[in-house]
């Protein structure tokens, strides 16, 4: 990546984001945006959302974050000078769940460990 793409993904993120947070706050208070991926041309992106709560919560979210693309991106296309305003692809950001899953399997080997340690002194 190039230093104008990483600035411009950095600078997406950050008004995206703020956007959000101001004019949707009831909405997006459990939406994070988590990165985005500018290609080298600028004409397209991933922007990665993070959403917190359970799967139907998240998919319902999600939703509606699509519904407002044409908005966000609209939005973006004021606040971000650049020639052409990329086309956003909105995409779930799984790093969390995935950490979730490893440390619930941490907690698992962990807590069999300790019983089998319990069975031995036993």
């Amino acid at each position: 990546m190039s230093n104008r793409t990483i600035r411009i993904a950095e600078l997406v993120q950050r008004e995206l984001g703020t956007y959000l947070h101001t004019k949707y706050k009831q909405e997006a208070v459990a939406i994070t945006v988590a990165g985005v991926e500018v290609a080298p041309d600028l004409k397209t992106g991933k922007v990665f959302f993070s959403i917190f709560g359970d799967d139907e919560t998240v998919a319902e979210r999600f939703r509606w974050l699509l519904r407002k693309r044409g908005e966000l991106r609209r939005e973006l296309a004021k606040h971000i000078k650049i020639k052409h305003s990329p086309d956003w692809v909105f995409q779930m950001d799984e790093a969390i769940n995935r950490g979730n899953r490893v440390l619930d399997l941490l907690d698992d080997i962990d807590r069999a460990d300790r019983d089998r340690e319990k069975e031995t002194n036993e």
